[in-house]
């Protein structure tokens, strides 16, 4: 018997491919595609400030390569940063951090709170501003500072003076900060002008919006957390913008006027300091002003152009200024139909549309002014892919940079003649290429090797299918179980978001999906995601189809990913189940309500359960106000629907989710309650909208017990139900 163990060992050995491959756990599933299972790159890669050499961090140094060559030059160590880290009073760095490079001798980082400086020449510290009490500093171009503390609003002038800008800073009252909950590509409140010389600022008035309780139960007596919460059709919060004068010391705010339920987005410099534009979004959201302010009196020079339309107008991006045409900026709009440019004179004349046709420009990456070429990022290809353009500003000839299909990011050089470009794809884990300008593959820098080659996952495919208009295509991906077998019957989950600003479905590694849907189809489950009508990077017509009348148009569009599967032949049309979070959880809800004869099994997270109690700047946008559209509030709300629920929900909370309120899934338990159906609940106390760390593991694998529980075998949870009676 020893001797036969021993000649399937050498088998084995000489043999690997015989081996038999791992399994994923659910903490690979979960953690693994952000630790050991995610494909090499490499970190903190940057050019070094303007050169023609390229950084990154290796281990326990810095290396540098250039263009010419792919020699790698160590620059410096941990050893030599912490050599030198003395002198500057510091604890010792148990690793080298990111950094920036300040000049082609200098990078810079922070140590805590304290921004430094590290010299290469002489290998040494220099220290930066420190940020108080652990505040965020946003940077000028003349090295000063401003941040917020205990919502009121301070800069760190150059020579180190604080000097506190406001003081009525309080709770309901606040400087300096993100404001109407960060839509409208809001990120920050704080906006230092071109050359420093001024600081434009959001103050947002909150206190007429109603006090929201979120319940802390950490505590021996539980606590109450209040927010601001401006639920659709209530009021909100006003909003107004001040500009600080460095040299006067003076506090002028903009004259943006009536009515003051507005939002105010797309805050712009003038690159010669003088003028601050500001883009005017009415409630309603379907009105907008781009309007141009003298900086130094508030005062309105002129509306430069305005944007309607009968549903929404969606302002994401502010002006982006070329360099060299200080009359002249860039606007990115969605009028067409699709995300395009179009450039504008500062007197509000549009002098010409940059790009166009059937796809969407997602970011501008850079202007070279001596050759007027500008450099974007868009799906041009492909609504699944990601390109780096050159376009050429006199012709307008649009010359695609990256070649490989698949989804690309680039890091252009000072000089615009070369770009890192870093890329995956379906077919390809990541790969980071040195490219010229012109589209010319330099070398090939960095190939990942398939962290998933040692794992049994199932096979991926994307496809298309036709939207319940029986015209639009709709792109799909599809994970099989592992050791399919087509005469078999296997249960189908289908994974969902559904809504604006989302796209689940991407000619990314693993099809954009998460390794939770590779480990599902390691148990034995049909894995398909849909990206329906309602969701991202399709054009205007594509995503505001749902306007008024949210979940209807992406339940049918589901439905036809149902159909989809009872062609295949292999799925088992009694075992479909339905996941998703957020809007996902929505549509999750939806679905088992609606369709209660198709979805057996569903798990909803954070779900919204009725609009009216979302928050008015998402929520007005797709909906317009309660009062405005009853009808479209009724039939969107699922807690009537709670009664025709009859297969196995498990609904799951973030009890300090601050985004989709708790009183969302507590309704809809209660309505269960009132008609006495059945639904499994779970809350996460100390969590918000979504369950991160390693909580996230508990969660997952919850939900992959609920739909083993009462998916994966039809007949078990009849089974158990007998068992338990014996």
């Amino acid at each position: 018997m020893k001797r036969l163990l021993f000649l399937g060992l050498i088998v084995i050995l000489a043999f690997p491919g015989l081996s038999q491959k791992k399994q994923l756990s659910i903490s690979d599933a979960i953690i693994g595609q952000f630790r050991h299972l995610y494909p090499s790159y490499y970190r903190n890669l940057q050019w070094q400030a303007d050169t023609d050499q390229f950084t990154y961090i290796k281990g326990n140094a810095v290396v540098q390569q250039s263009v010419s060559t792919d020699k790698e030059k160590e620059l410096f160590t941990l050893d030599q940063l912490n050599a030198g880290i003395g002198n500057i009073d510091q604890d010792s760095l148990k690793y080298i951090p990111s950094f920036s490079w300040k000049d082609d001798a200098t990078i810079s980082f922070k140590i805590k709170s304290l921004e430094v400086f590290y010299h290469l020449d002489t290998k040494k510290f220099t220290k930066g501003k420190v940020s108080p009490s652990g505040a965020n500093l946003t940077k000028s171009s003349a090295d000063d500072y401003a941040f917020t503390k205990d919502h009121n609003l301070f800069v760190i002038k150059n020579n180190g003076d604080t000097i506190q800008l406001s003081t009525d800073g309080k709770e309901g009252i606040v400087y300096g900060e993100s404001v109407h909950r960060n839509e409208f590509g809001i990120k920050g409140g704080l906006f230092w002008s071109p050359k420093g010389n001024k600081l434009a600022f959001y103050r947002m008035d909150e206190t007429m919006v109603s006090m929201y309780p979120l319940v802390d139960v950490t505590t021996r007596i539980a606590e109450i957390k209040n927010i601001r919460y401006p639920m659709a059709g209530m009021a909100s919060h006003h909003v107004t913008l001040g500009v600080y004068d460095k040299e006067s010391g003076k506090i002028t705010y903009i004259k943006t006027g009536e009515p003051v339920e507005q939002y105010l987005t797309c805050i712009t410099w003038s690159p010669d300091e003088k003028n601050v534009f500001i883009g005017l979004l009415n409630r309603g959201q379907n009105h907008l002003k781009m309007n141009k302010y003298d900086a130094e009196s508030g005062e309105l020079v002129k509306t430069l152009f305005q944007e309607k339309h009968e549903k929404y107008v969606e302002p994401e991006h502010s002006l982006y200024f070329l360099e060299g045409r200080d009359d002249q900026f860039i606007w990115q709009s969605e009028r067409s139909g699709y995300n395009h440019l179009y450039l504008y004179n500062t007197e509000g004349k549009v002098i010409m549309q940059l790009t166009k046709g059937d796809w969407e420009v997602t970011n501008i990456q850079a202007f070279h002014k001596e050759k007027a070429h500008l450099y974007l990022e868009a799906t041009k290809e492909s609504p699944l892919e990601r390109h780096i353009y050159r376009l050429d500003m006199g012709s307008l000839k649009l010359t695609r940079i990256t070649q490989e299909a698949g989804t690309h990011r680039g890091r252009l050089s000072s000089n615009f003649n070369y770009m890192l470009d870093d890329f995956n794809s379906v077919e390809v884990p990541q790969v980071y290429n040195l490219v010229s300008t012109n589209g010319e593959l330099i070398r090939e820098l960095k190939r990942s090797a398939d962290p998933m080659a040692g794992y049994t996952v199932g096979e991926m495919n994307l496809f298309t299918i036709k939207a319940a208009d029986g015209i639009t295509d709709l792109h799909c991906r599809i994970i099989k179980p592992v050791d399919f077998k087509p005469k078999k019957k296997y249960p189908a989950i289908i994974y969902v978001y559904g809504g604006p600003h989302a796209q689940m479905v991407t000619n990314t590694w693993l099809g954009g999906a998460r390794l939770w849907n590779y480990y599902m189809a390691q148990k034995g489950y049909v894995m398909l995601t849909v990206d329906n009508r309602g969701s991202a990077h399709r054009g205007l017509e594509f995503e505001n189809v749902i306007h008024r009348n949210i979940g209807e148009v992406e339940m049918a569009d589901q439905m036809k990913g149902v159909e989809y599967l009872e062609t295949l032949g292999y799925v088992d049309m009694d075992r479909i189940g339905v996941h998703g979070w957020s809007y996902g959880g929505f549509m999750t809800t939806s679905l088992m309500t609606n369709y209660p004869e198709v979805f057996k099994v569903g798990a909803a997270g954070g779900p919204v359960i009725d609009w009216s109690y979302y928050e008015i700047m998402y929520g007005e946008r797709y909906m317009d106000t309660p009062e405005e559209n009853e009808e479209g509030y009724e039939k969107a709300s699922l807690i009537p629907d709670a009664k025709k629920l009859k297969g196995k929900l498990l609904m799951v909370h973030g009890a300090q989710d601050p985004v989709v309120v708790w009183q969302h899934s507590q309704a809809f338990m209660n309505e269960c309650i009132k008609n006495n159906v059945q639904l499994d609940y779970f809350i996460y106390p100390n969590h918000e909208h979504n369950v991160r760390g390693y909580d996230r593991i508990h969660l997952m694998d919850k939900v992959s017990i609920y739909f083993d529980d009462y998916l994966k075998d039809a007949g078990y949870s009849k089974k158990k139900k007998k068992r338990s009676k014996k």
